[in-house]
């Protein structure tokens, strides 16, 4: 195997790697092995006509493309790892030569890291926030655990109120025709919770248990189900049955139940304590955003598109993982969603993008100011990656090699980058407090999120990919494993 590198233009490159002949009839041979079995020739048993016969019959060329597939991802691969190319996207792979006795000739254009002129990276400014928790914010969160404690009482001598949980079966209709997802039996809804759709929950505030209720709405324009949208609907509702939360009283009693504190003023001090915490580490990460994007922003990358494609679909498959892992396909979520492949890729490619140059200017501040692992630092990963994958240390050595190795100490030297450029960071000035998450923007935001649960009971959006490169147990594929693959 041999081959010559041409540059195409800023972080492009063909690769032309040539297969000698000899290679390359092996590699017919085996293709020819493969598919014998799948060719019926008149007086052959199924599997049994010679090679030159089936040649002969459709062509020399009727076990290249197999063959192909056999030598080209072993020979990119040699060639991607000799040629000293910073290859960062699968390559787009031609063949330039297929004949019997002479050498296979393919191409590959690749893509290649591209090179990033830094601007200010030490000392940016940047507006930060103060660390403030205020006793709205302690009183919500006792709150919530008041919630966790709370029972549940059953309440058989009243019409449903407000802020009841009542217990319901419904089946909906639209045009006069029931549809899919619109019908439940022995549903927990509690009134005012915003749960479903439109007016659903006040219409059955005075209504009894035993009760049959016509529930008459419309679903939002915006609705994720298509034949839905807009459209008026009528839900045929049972009461039967109603409960109440019944709170704890905020008290010293209540206290030494929930916490390892005696009374209420120690454990409100702790609760506040770690809403501090919790405040500055939210405040830390939105600098360190802050400083990145201002660090990107002074600095100058070209991206190759096959590096943004390539990022793009590393994210949906990773989007896709965590989808399955909640019992979700991918498919049913564009079903959802009313979502294309296309347009959530289209999606996807800001988040590629600042993904990539966060990398990209992390490497070279890292470069500039000399920023590597220790074996020290090697080490601890190693011991955090064998407990966060209950495996042992000897075992993650063994896959974690090569280049998942170098990807592994690049991680920690990205890190300390931005250990270095966030403490560097500047206050701009002294800015607004900290939002404050009061209770009522607690509850509009829990009033938004659950206008997106309907009757039909949609799935929820999961979060969004994580966009920070993290390396995993598992080894990550390069780009020849991944064109051995395809």
């Amino acid at each position: 195997m041999s081959y010559k590198t041409e540059e195409l233009g800023k972080n492009s490159w063909k690769i032309t790697i040539e297969v000698d002949a000899q290679e390359f009839e092996k590699a017919c041979e085996q293709a020819y092995q493969k598919n014998k079995n799948k060719i019926q020739i008149q007086g052959f048993r199924k599997g049994k006509a010679p090679r030159a016969l089936i040649e002969k019959m459709y062509g020399p060329s009727v076990f290249y493309e197999d063959a192909a597939n056999i030598v080209i991802p072993d020979a990119y691969a040699k060639a991607a790892q000799e040629c000293g190319l910073d290859i960062v996207a699968r390559p787009d792979v031609d063949v330039e030569q297929a004949e019997k006795g002479k050498p296979f000739i393919f191409t590959a254009v690749v893509a290649t890291k591209p090179e990033v002129e830094l601007g200010e990276y030490k000392g940016v400014e940047v507006e930060v926030s103060k660390v403030e928790v205020t006793d709205d914010e302690v009183i919500a969160e006792l709150d919530k655990e008041r919630e966790r404690n709370s029972r549940t009482i059953t309440v058989d001598d009243r019409a449903v109120a407000n802020g009841d949980i009542v217990k319901i079966d419904y089946e909906g209709f639209v045009d006069g025709k029931a549809f899919e997802g619109g019908k439940a039996e022995d549903a927990d809804l509690t009134i005012g919770s915003h749960t479903f759709i439109d007016t659903f929950e006040e219409q059955l505030i005075g209504k009894n248990i035993g009760d049959n209720v016509e529930v008459n709405v419309k679903f939002p324009d915006e609705y994720h189900a298509e034949e839905l949208k807009g459209k008026n609907a009528t839900f045929k509702v049972a009461v039967k049955g109603i409960s109440v939360k019944e709170l704890p009283a905020l008290d010293d009693d209540f206290a030494a139940d929930v916490s390892d504190f005696d009374t209420l003023d120690e454990y409100k001090a702790d609760v506040k304590k770690n809403l501090e915490a919790k405040k500055k580490d939210e405040i830390d990460r939105i600098k360190e955003d802050a400083v990145l994007d201002k660090i990107i922003e002074n600095s100058t990358m070209e991206i190759p598109k096959a590096m943004i494609d390539e990022q793009k679909m590393q994210m949906a498959e990773d989007y896709a993982q965590r989808l399955q892992y909640q019992g979700l396909s991918i498919e049913q979520y564009f079903k959802f969603t009313g979502m294309t492949a296309d347009k959530f890729l289209e999606e996807m490619e800001p988040r590629a993008v600042k993904s990539i140059k966060t990398r990209l200017v992390l490497e070279a501040i890292a470069k500039a100011e000399n920023l590597a692992a220790t074996d020290e630092e090697v080490e601890k990963e190693f011991d955090d990656m064998a407990a966060r994958y209950s495996m042992e240390k000897d075992k993650i050595k063994e896959i974690v090699q090569g280049k998942e190795l170098d990807n592994m100490k690049a991680d920690i030297a990205c890190k300390k980058a931005v250990d270095l450029v966030r403490d560097a960071a500047k206050e701009k000035k002294e800015t607004k407090k900290a939002t404050k998450t009061t209770k009522a923007a607690k509850e509009t935001k829990e009033t938004d999120d659950a206008k997106e649960t309907k009757p039909a009971k949609a799935a929820k959006e999961t979060k969004e990919a994580k966009e920070t490169k993290t390396t995993k147990a598992a080894p990550k594929k390069t780009a020849a494993k991944k064109a051995k693959e395809d």
